[in-house]
């Protein structure tokens, strides 16, 4: 068939249409019949289906996809439902595609699948309108000529010719049909219409369709207005303002807002601001005369120069560098902690000869409740400066630092700025509390921020964020607090002069309790002024059967459960004079929480007791051992750091090869498996100085031997049987002396170590020096009453270091 004869046979309706189409998937495009669409087609093989269709009878099935994702789509990525349609004309574009105009023909349905290669084939079944006239048809017919009419009024990207092409349409098919192929729906929706062989039900959905998209276009156009009248109204009271402060500069009377920035100009004279801030401040001033003060950025700018108003540019407090005074300040607020106290004389010592107190940042860092907060009061106390701590734990945003910018809404200076803004004063002591909390995630990295904070070379001019101006925090006396130094920076740490804090001694919480817990929760519970009287074997009782910590954070709060069963007495008239014993203590503070004898847990062969050394102080830990049949495989179980596990295995390879040695059987290890095991398996636990104690339990294991129930013991296992040192021995050897042990072992090489423990603790434990393992296996094994070898009393090491 020619192709005027092709054209004419369409006009007429006559064209007939093939059982078998080659399909052409379309994407986010549906084609309906008797509707005109251009189409892209970039595809290597629907090129070659359109090549092949304009050689023979130019007659395709346009069908969608349902996921237009999809790169190649199959016959389950196809609607069933498209339409069979005359490809027009065709052009080659010079990228390799083509572009196609197609006329839609019929509504064909999917029959039966014929070819995939090169590209789809099927056999399709025309699906014929169903229409039965009647007067609802006619009046659903002119319904959708009107709101699509209304909505092309509406509308700017429907051309007004559409209105008079859906006047002269008669027919409600061809009708429905031009609209919903105009119209900007979901793919979906039109695919739905399709697919709709009822005329008047798709009729129906069309008039659904227009009149949510009227509602939407009405609803855009009300927003607009009202967008349009509040403009209008904004510019009208504009002049209306400028008309009221032009007749009021006429009659002479006062503008509140001319008062307002007098006093804001007065307040800014009288502060002796720095070079750069009185820039910043006259510039900013001259912006906020020009302005509304109903403007939203007159409120900015006024929130600002309040900011710059309230800062202390040049207000400073004397400082007090008597060191007699000093040390009064110390002992009254702390007990004990005289290697502390000691180094915060001297530091205050040379700033009193350099007439400047700056210098390193101290940093504090111990367990909890063991009083590091309270000696940075206490400095400020001695010094007499202002004092503002600054709880950085947790803190994960950069800006929180150095502040957020003024393009933000809210924004404000960060906290350092804040801090001395509290203080009132230039030379504050800043206590910048847990600074090994610090995180960092998309915000930034607080710690990095830090950094400038803390360099006495660097923060002279500190520049935050939200100020813009450099501020001077040289003479700021900053401290930090701890728990760990493993989680602080390496470049923020370098920065610090670090003071350790240790636990303390059972002695030693018992002067703190008589000294100053127990007047404090006296006070606390209105009981001053009472007849309350708590012995000393009480506190003892107290500190030893139901707390076990580094601080005395828990001794208090069970001082202060004691004080409310005796608040409770006197509040009820029960008593007039009340004296806490130890059967009293017990009988109010229930049921002992920790054993008074823990060492029943190695009566066993294969348990040993170990110290470890952990952020809240010393602990022990019972490593244990078992085994089972098997071909010498080892288990390592308990929550344990990568260093441990290979610390266990170390010290399993150590006494495999020193079997003979130690005297057990040949063939142990061929035929069982061990298995490690370091109970409170919920706490992560990591380091090498489990390694002896490892090796001691698989020894006490295979020997079936118990190892000596008094006796803990810590350091690093190697290969060869080397006991190389560690660290955190004073809260190591304070956790063996709270769990009641009477020996430590240590590495030899961490004897200078042992002078920095208290007195008391030298005295109530022995301390055996290990070179070798097989130096702690000697010990370990050796019952109570025998003679050790290489573990020298307590009392003799101290005369022989005295000499």
């Amino acid at each position: 068939m020619s192709e005027l004869n092709f054209e004419e046979a369409l006009e007429q309706g006559d064209v007939e249409i093939p059982e078998a189409l080659p399909i052409l998937p379309l994407k986010e495009t549906v084609v309906f019949p008797q509707s005109v669409s251009p189409l892209a087609i970039g595809q290597e093989r629907s090129v070659k289906l359109v090549e092949d269709v304009l050689d023979g009878e130019r007659m395709l099935a346009l069908v969608t996809v349902k996921d237009p994702e999809v790169d190649q789509p199959g016959w389950d990525d196809l609607y069933e439902t498209g339409t069979a349609a005359i490809v027009h004309k065709m052009i080659r574009v010079p990228d390799g595609t083509l572009r196609i105009l197609v006329q839609g023909v019929a509504r064909i349905k999917l029959q039966r699948r014929t070819q995939d290669d090169p590209y789809l084939v099927g056999e399709f079944e025309v699906v014929e309108d169903v229409v039965e006239e009647s007067q609802e048809l006619e009046a659903l017919t002119r319904s959708v000529q009107n709101e699509f009419g209304r909505l092309i009024s509406l509308v700017p990207y429907l051309p007004p010719e559409l209105e008079l092409a859906a006047a002269n349409v008669d027919e409600p098919s061809a009708l429905s049909h031009l609209v919903a192929s105009t119209l900007r729906l979901k793919t979906e929706e039109k695919q739905a219409l399709l697919e709709q062989a009822n005329v008047s039900d798709r009729l129906r959905d069309v008039l659904r369709i227009l009149k949510r998209e009227l509602e939407v276009v009405e609803l855009g156009t009300k927003i607009q207005t009202q967008v349009q009248s509040e403009l209008e109204k904004g510019q009208r009271e504009y002049f209306l303002r400028q008309q009221l402060k032009a007749i009021q500069d006429e009659l002479g009377e006062g503008d509140e807002q001319q008062a307002e920035l007098a006093e804001l100009r007065e307040q800014i004279e009288s502060k002796n601001l720095p070079e750069d801030a009185r820039k910043a401040v006259d510039r900013e001033l001259g912006r906020l005369e020009k302005l509304p003060s109903a403007s939203a950025e007159y409120g900015v700018i006024r929130t600002y120069l309040d900011w710059i108003i309230s800062l202390p540019w040049d207000e400073t407090t004397e400082d007090n560098l008597d060191l007699a005074h000093a040390r009064k300040i110390l002992d009254e607020d702390h007990y004990d902690l005289e290697k502390v106290k000691e180094r915060i004389l001297e530091y205050l010592a040379v700033s009193k000869l350099k007439n400047d107190l700056s210098g390193p940042i101290l940093c504090f860092v111990g367990p909890p409740g063991v009083g590091k907060t309270s000696l940075g009061q206490s400095i400020a106390r001695t010094v007499g400066r202002e004092f503002v701590r600054l709880s950085v734990g947790g803190v994960r945003d950069e800006a929180e630092i150095r502040g957020h910018r003024r393009t933000y809404i809210g924004a404000m200076p960060g906290t350092i700025i804040r801090s001395l803004r509290d203080a009132e004063s230039k030379n504050p002591v800043l206590l910048i509390d847990e600074i090994d909390k610090m995180g960092a995630d998309f915000r930034g990295d607080p710690a990095s921020a830090m950094l400038e904070v803390l360099d006495p070379e660097q923060n002279s001019n500190f520049r935050d964020h939200y100020l813009d101006l450099p501020f001077d925090l040289s003479k700021v006396l900053f401290i930090c607090t701890a728990n760990q130094l493993e989680t602080i920076p390496s470049p923020l740490l370098d920065r610090m002069d670090v003071i350790h804090l240790s636990g303390y001694t059972e002695d030693e919480k018992l002067g703190i309790a008589r000294k100053y817990l127990v007047p404090k929760q006296l006070e606390a519970h209105g009981l001053d002024d009472k007849p309350v009287t708590i012995s000393a074997n009480t506190l003892r009782t107290v500190i030893r059967e139901y707390t076990r910590e580094a601080g005395v954070r828990n001794l208090e709060r069970r001082i202060a459960d004691l004080l409310r069963k005796v608040a409770r007495e006197f509040a009820d008239g029960k008593a007039k004079k009340i004296s806490i014993d130890v059967r009293r203590a017990r009988a109010w503070l229930g049921a002992r929480r920790f054993p008074a004898d823990p060492r029943k847990r190695t009566a066993d062969p294969g348990v040993a007791t170990g110290l470890a050394y952990t952020p809240v102080g010393g602990d022990v830990l019972f490593i244990e051992a078992t085994a089972y049949p098997g071909k010498g495989k080892l288990t390592i179980t308990g929550q344990l750091g990568e260093v441990m596990q290979e610390s266990a295995q170390a010290a399993l390879s150590w006494v495999r090869s020193h079997t003979d040695q130690l005297g057990l059987p040949e063939n142990w290890f061929a035929e069982h498996d061990v298995h490690i095991h370091v109970p409170a398996g919920a706490v992560p636990k990591d380091g090498p100085s489990a390694g002896v104690t490892i090796a001691t339990a698989i020894a006490s294991l295979v020997r079936g031997e118990p190892v000596a129930d008094d006796l803990g013991m810590t350091g690093e296992i190697t290969l060869t049987g080397q006991v190389l040192p560690i660290g955190g021995i004073r809260e190591k050897t304070l956790a063996a002396q709270r769990y009641g042990l009477k020996r430590v072992v240590l590495p030899r090489d961490n004897e200078p170590d042992l002078e920095e423990l208290p007195p008391e603790t030298r005295k109530e434990l022995d301390f055996i020096l290990a070179d070798s393992i097989e130096d702690v296996l000697a010990v370990a094994f050796q019952r109570p009453g025998r003679s050790r070898p290489q573990a020298a009393p307590a009392a003799e090491r101290q005369a022989a270091a005295s000499v």
